[in-house]
């Protein structure tokens, strides 16, 4: 799909892609931060990387400029630089060397980080989040990810993986999660979470439902709030975005409820800036970031 563009022409962009455990999404970004060509398809059970290959194979061709580099969001963990990622969300990936097989694949300086920290990047960019020096992106959809900007940089960590804000407890002894604890966000506000509670698609949840996982949301951003000295949270993906009001009226009342402390008292929650088109952007400003001087 072709979106439109606007503004001063574009010289150059950059080669995006999204590896989720729903779907898998490459584009073509702007140097302007215009996502001018996206495609999708399933994330398959097994064969995700035979999946993508076309996928990455048409969006590079569709690109109206010569494209500088290739960024990618993908769920963690991973190891420095995307060597290897272990998403969670793809069984068959443990320890799978992506970025070697994209560069050998587009042939473009390629860089990875966890698809939240991505989305953080592109809302910092040209999102909700422009002129913000300390925030936090999530993405609530068949998982649960965080990226914490703190004093105007990203933190990475010492693998990359940190803002994995879908691994803190919200519920104590609650529900198993795939990372061996129990209790995690990730457990009860997750699709996947969501649909095993209830036995229905999510887009099937009720009020409540929608109403009780932004509360959840909102106990722990409370949490790292409090941790990183922030006010300000901006949230994605297709639980967040499909629950819509419901679920950021939940999430503000848990935030109002527990942000006692001055300096995150007030502290702020709304949708991505940059709507369905923030996972790719954001992998896009994942390149632009690398190859900045």
């Amino acid at each position: 799909m072709t979106l439109a563009q606007s503004g001063s022409a574009p010289v150059s962009g950059y080669l995006a892609i999204d590896i989720g455990g729903t779907k898998l999404a490459a584009g073509v970004v702007s140097a302007n931060g215009e996502l001018v060509f996206r495609d999708q398809v399933p994330t398959p059970v097994s064969g995700v990387w035979e999946a993508l290959v076309p996928l990455v194979r048409r969006a590079s061709v569709a690109a109206p400029w010569p494209l500088v580099a290739c960024g990618v969001g993908v769920g963690g963990p991973m190891t420095p630089g995307g060597e290897t990622v272990s998403t969670l969300l793809i069984p068959e990936w443990r320890g799978f060397p992506l970025r070697e097989r994209l560069v050998a694949l587009t042939h473009l300086p390629t860089f990875i980080a966890n698809d939240a920290q991505a989305l953080l990047l592109g809302e910092v960019w040209c999102g909700a989040l422009r002129g913000e020096r300390d925030a936090i992106a999530m993405v609530v959809s068949t998982g649960v990810g965080g990226g914490v900007l703190s004093d105007g940089r990203l933190v990475r960590g010492r693998l990359g993986n940190a803002g994995h804000i879908g691994h803190v407890v919200v519920v104590e002894d609650g529900r198993p999660c795939a990372c061996g604890s129990h209790g995690c966000l990730e457990a009860h506000a997750s699709g996947t979470a969501i649909r095993a509670i209830t036995g229905r698609d999510p887009r099937e949840a009720s009020r409540d439902i929608r109403r009780h996982t932004g509360r959840l949301v909102g106990r722990a951003l409370a949490t790292v709030g409090a941790l990183f000295d922030l006010r300000r949270a901006v949230v994605g993906g297709s639980v967040a975005l499909g629950f819509g009001d419901d679920f950021f009226v939940g999430c503000r009342e848990e935030l109002d409820e527990r942000c006692g402390l001055d300096f995150i008292v007030g502290f702020d929650v709304g949708p991505v800036g940059l709507g369905d088109g923030a996972p790719l952007i954001g992998a896009g400003a994942v390149a632009r970031d690398a190859t900045s001087v």
